[in-house]
């Protein structure tokens, strides 16, 4: 174990034990607010305290076990040897563990997230390639048993959308999807294609959380502009009866959202107001993500826009996700919902640049 991994092992040790002690004043326990902020903090070391007990008592036995190979009995050899090799693979996955809960975490990632697909070049291909990318979406969300709601769609003029917002409700959702921001590039014969010639097309995405609480993210009301307008698509005779979608304009930015999904004009409101400060957000930590990166590589991208992270190889059944160098030949599994097979990788690879900031 690094030094420097040590070294952080015994500050949670000492800061455990302080909050043991801090949770059993009865001042502390008496104001809730502070009680409630340590418990939280509690509740955050005690698995790694629980896990840094089981690598010492595994150390002792492993010891034990060192000194019994010397033995002059062959079965207490034999003995110590089964020993001491049970406790270094024990070791080897305790320290794994231990890695794992030390690494830090976004308090973003148990959110729910706005996923917008976006058809870029590519014209009539772009806005198919889309649909393709909501369907490839909306399958693996239904295979976790997330919720999803359409709030915003603009179809494309054969098929596919030119834009489509959903929101995704569900365990670890902005955690799971969060490396799908960026660029993502299609290759095959497009259905509008008479020639048979192979095509290039794009369309971005991006994954942001949701806020919390609306409050969060101070927006001052007079920079909004709130208009409200008639709701257009399927809604059978709700439609163009009421004014219930809503658009919001953030004045200083020029951000524009808007939501038509719900019926109810206060709900369509609350949904886009909350779209809107996600947009904020993710700005701001975008800009904190550039300034990084300035100084240090980010090894699964900033989520830039701009940034091509992943190839859909029609013709050749391939994926190549670009961030990793990593390609697969499923390109029918992933696009029918199997994105477990890129996005783990893609986590394996942070959790391990986390590891690498935090050894240094």
């Amino acid at each position: 174990m690094k030094p420097s991994i040590a070294r952080k092992l015994e500050e949670v040790r000492d800061r455990h034990s302080e909050l043991t002690a801090l949770m059993s004043d009865p001042e502390v326990a008496a104001d809730a607010p502070r009680f409630t902020r340590l418990s939280q903090e509690y509740a955050e070391l005690e698995p790694i305290v629980t896990q840094l007990i089981r690598l010492e008592q595994l150390e002792q036995e492993r010891m034990e076990a060192e000194e019994l190979l010397s033995d002059d009995d062959p079965q207490m050899r034999e003995l110590a040897q089964e020993s001491h090799r049970g406790s270094s693979e024990a070791l080897a996955e305790v320290e794994q563990e231990i890695e794992r809960l030390l690494l830090p975490r976004d308090p973003a990632d148990k959110a729910p997230a706005f996923l917008e697909i976006r058809a870029g070049t590519g014209g009539d291909e772009a806005a198919l390639f889309a649909g393709t990318l909501l369907r490839m979406y909306l399958r693996y969300a239904e295979s976790r048993s997330w919720q999803v709601e359409i709030l915003s769609q603009r179809p494309g003029e054969v098929g596919g959308y030119r834009e489509v917002i959903v929101r995704i409700a569900g365990t670890d959702v902005y955690g799971t999807l969060k490396f799908e921001s960026g660029t993502h590039r299609v290759q095959r014969v497009p259905e509008t294609e008479s020639q048979g010639r192979i095509h290039t097309s794009a369309c971005t995405i991006a994954v942001l959380p949701e806020p919390a609480e609306v409050d969060d993210v101070a927006v001052a009301r007079e920079d909004l502009r709130i208009d409200t307008f008639r709701s257009s698509g399927a809604g059978g005779q709700h439609v163009n009866k009421t004014d219930s979608a809503v658009r919001i304009t953030h004045l200083p930015t020029g951000l524009v959202v808007e939501c038509q999904d719900e019926r109810s004009q206060h709900k369509n409101r609350a949904r886009a107001l909350a779209l809107l400060q996600a947009r904020l957000t993710d700005e701001a930590r975008r800009r904190e993500a550039a300034a990084r990166a300035a100084t240090r590589r980010d090894l699964v991208g900033t989520g830039d826009r701009s940034e091509r992270i992943r190839t859909y190889n029609f013709p050749q059944g391939r994926v190549t996700d670009h961030r990793i160098d990593l390609t697969l030949y499923a390109l029918d599994d992933v696009i029918e919902g199997q994105l477990d097979l890129v996005i783990e990788p893609l986590r394996r690879e942070h959790q391990a640049d986390l590891f690498a900031a935090l050894g240094e």
